[in-house]
């Protein structure tokens, strides 16, 4: 029996960075109030996943100013979107064979 569970993603474990991930996938971007608002955590866990997404090139973040007031925004990249899609496949495929 082949191994249903071999294409599932260790970076998407958690729920904050599955989290992260899916409003990225919709979203050509989001800033770091939007994703803490949806996703309900704080400001020092969503900065931890985020970096781990980050580290993996799953995201790509991006700080500026607006006027005088910081701005970190964050956008899935290209292999995230790849990794991502192939995770949820692999999700798919486990909840179907059963």
């Amino acid at each position: 029996m082949k191994n249903i569970i071999q294409n599932i993603n260790k970076a998407f474990d958690h729920r904050i960075r599955l989290g992260i991930m899916s409003v990225l996938m919709v979203n050509e971007s989001a800033d770091f109030t939007t994703l803490k608002e949806l996703l309900g955590v704080t400001d020092g866990n969503l900065a931890s996943h985020t970096k781990a997404l980050e580290t993996e090139n799953y995201i790509m973040i991006e700080k500026q100013f607006i006027g005088k007031k910081p701005n970190t925004s964050y956008r899935a990249t290209a292999d995230g979107r790849k990794a991502f899609t192939a995770h949820i496949e692999a999700l798919e495929k486990l909840i179907s064979k059963n």
